[in-house]
């Protein structure tokens, strides 16, 4: 029923938003005899902030469609590898002019985006910095509202499955990055490959912000989940998708509702920075009014997870930590990161972050035992939160470098 409620208001708000929009443009336009009478720049800043609230927001775009190779401008085109019911794996192809053609061996990389509220162009600054010097790979994984119930349901398992057939399509010469939550499949994915001897093994992993062992520092997401119990989340924040989407009847955790979760965590940040974007455009600081709706047209577009996937993640990785405890089993094979030899291991943390504490990424070295020191590295980045991880200022300019040379020294 929650989930009709929230449609039903979306529906009401939609129009208002547009009326909102319409009406900042009379008192913000040149063309507008309004935009010249008292308190208009006020009055079309409170509009356009209103609209901004009350908008649908959808799947923004990535918008990478040039990035610089060496000191030459190049094209860059985003092609579909592999169609899967529940994600796509896009590749973004650099069209390099023979004089370049030496960057076509540039090492392999898979990123392993998040399946956790957002959508995967929540890592277009992560992909923007990488495409220069190497070969971009991005699961995008698909909103499960849009997924018919003829596809059958989407476990935890199978997001494993579709890690590992990901690697093999890549062949052996792929370097994994994991950001955030993506970091205990994937790792399981490469355990089990390791286990079964897969020759399509990745040269190296680099996990980052995830919760390998969420028992160390346990941050607010970790004690809610401790808090409740299985059954808690099964009946209360489980739903089912209404009839107008091609998931009709699918099982779901609701977007809006993670997204209500990541509001609630920091609610005097946003308010604030609705105050500021306010502030901003009053003032006509149009450079911090473009930050803040970036910002927020990703931030706020949001995709439903599959409930069995999601009920998964919540007891096998935080409340009962197979992964670390060592007890987890996946179709029948223990996942063993032990049986891990030859890819290199790099795990990233923030000193910041409140939603991955700090350790639970780094726990990742105390299982892969059998890793050679000289394939091992750690970086807690000083002063970065969670997003400043894998994109800002400090991700271009303290994080990527490092795993930029880490890539090099194992390719």
């Amino acid at each position: 029923m929650l989930y009709h409620l929230h449609e039903w208001q979306r529906k009401f708000l939609n129009p208002l938003s547009v009326w909102a929009n319409a009406t900042s443009e009379l008192f913000s336009s040149p063309y507008s005899p309004l935009s010249y009478t008292p308190f208009s720049r006020r009055l079309a800043a409170g509009y356009d902030l209103l609209h901004r609230l009350g908008k649908e927001y959808d799947k923004p775009a990535f918008g990478l469609d040039t990035t610089t190779v060496g000191t030459r401008e190049v094209a860059v085109i985003e092609e579909v590898v592999l169609d899967k019911p529940f994600c796509k794996l896009l590749h973004f192809k650099r069209m390099l002019p023979a004089g370049l053609a030496a960057h076509g061996k540039d090492p392999r990389v898979l990123i392993v985006a998040p399946l956790s509220g957002h959508h995967a162009t929540l890592l277009r600054d992560t992909v923007r910095a990488m495409l220069p010097d190497h070969d971009v790979y991005i699961s995008d994984w698909v909103d499960a509202r849009l997924v018919p119930l003829s596809h059958g349901p989407f476990h935890l398992d199978d997001y494993v499955a579709y890690v590992t057939e990901f690697i093999q399509l890549l062949g052996p010469d792929v370097h994994v990055i994991s950001v955030c939550q993506p970091t205990v499949p994937v790792l399981a994915a490469i355990s089990l490959m390791a286990t079964h001897a897969d020759p399509c093994l990745p040269r190296s992993m680099t996990m980052m912000g995830g919760p390998i062992d969420s028992r160390r520092n346990p941050t607010q997401v970790n004690a809610l989940a401790q808090r409740k119990d299985f059954a808690w989340f099964e009946n209360n924040v489980i739903f089912k998708v209404p009839s107008q989407y091609p998931g009709y009847l699918r099982s779901v955790y609701p977007g809006f509702l993670q997204h209500a979760g990541f509001v609630a965590m920091n609610p005097d940040r946003h308010m604030n920075s609705h105050w500021d974007y306010y502030l901003d455009l009053v003032k006509g600081d149009q450079d911090d009014v473009d930050a803040h709706r970036r910002f927020y047209d990703e931030y706020n577009a949001v995709l439903d997870l599959p409930a069995d996937y999601y009920l998964d993640t919540i007891r096998i990785v935080f409340q009962e930590h197979r992964l670390p405890n060592g007890t987890w089993v996946v179709k029948g094979t223990r996942v063993a990161p032990e049986d891990i030899r030859s890819v290199a291991l790099f795990t990233i943390e923030g000193e910041l972050d409140d939603i991955s504490g700090s350790g639970q990424t780094q726990a990742a070295h105390d299982l892969c035992v059998n890793v050679p020191p000289a394939k091992q590295k750690h970086l807690t980045a000083i002063g970065v939160g969670h997003y400043g991880i894998f994109s800002g200022r400090r991700w271009r300019e303290m994080i990527y470098p490092q795993i930029r040379e880490f890539i090099r020294a194992h390719a």
